[in-house]
């Protein structure tokens, strides 16, 4: 009998928002990781740090202190306290790298989880690009043209608000008329 997989109770949008771009990479911080695991921080820094031959410089890499400050002013957090050494930010090979480092059973669930997103990240950059590139390839053919130029961007308009608000359906069923005495 096979054993059945519990669903994970990390809603995706919670982890999407812990996804930064930093260096031209998407990667995730040590402390955003170490709460989606469930154990400290240290622990997750003296794991990586016991293991370094498994976090080559395209798999981890630490902030610099500037980046840290640019990272806390977007968040609107004080300098009071927090943590002192410069955190560690993790690309998408590095998390995958973690579940072996951690090897605990929420640890692969909660990669699983992750590495699923990042897929759907990258593939929702792939569709915004290629979209980007079909509208200037059109605007280089008719650079003097701005009428097909505004037709374009009304249809890609119109698409979108498709996509967003789907047609009511149609009522299916029979009406019964009332009759008056």
């Amino acid at each position: 009998m096979q054993k059945k997989e519990t669903a994970l109770t990390i809603p995706d949008e919670i982890i999407m928002s812990q996804i930064y771009y930093i260096r031209g990479q998407k990667v995730m911080l040590d402390s955003d990781l170490a709460e989606l695991y469930q154990v400290d921080t240290k622990q997750l820094k003296r794991q990586v740090k016991r293991n370094t031959d498994r976090f080559p410089k395209d798999f981890m890499f630490e902030l610099t202190q500037q980046e840290f400050n640019n990272l806390r002013s977007q968040f609107g957090t004080s300098s009071w306290g927090g943590t002192r050494y410069l955190p560690m930010a993790f690309t998408e090979h590095g998390v995958l790298m973690l579940s072996s480092v951690l090897n605990s059973p929420k640890a692969v669930k909660v990669n699983i989880q992750i590495m699923r997103i990042f897929t759907r990240v990258r593939e929702m950059l792939t569709d915004n690009t290629e979209l980007r590139l079909a509208i200037e390839k059109l605007e280089r053919k008719t650079e003097n043209n701005t009428q097909n130029i505004e037709m374009v961007f009304k249809y890609v308009d119109e698409l979108m608000e498709k996509q967003a608000s789907p047609k009511p359906r149609k009522a299916i069923g029979f009406k019964q008329k009332i009759i008056k005495k």
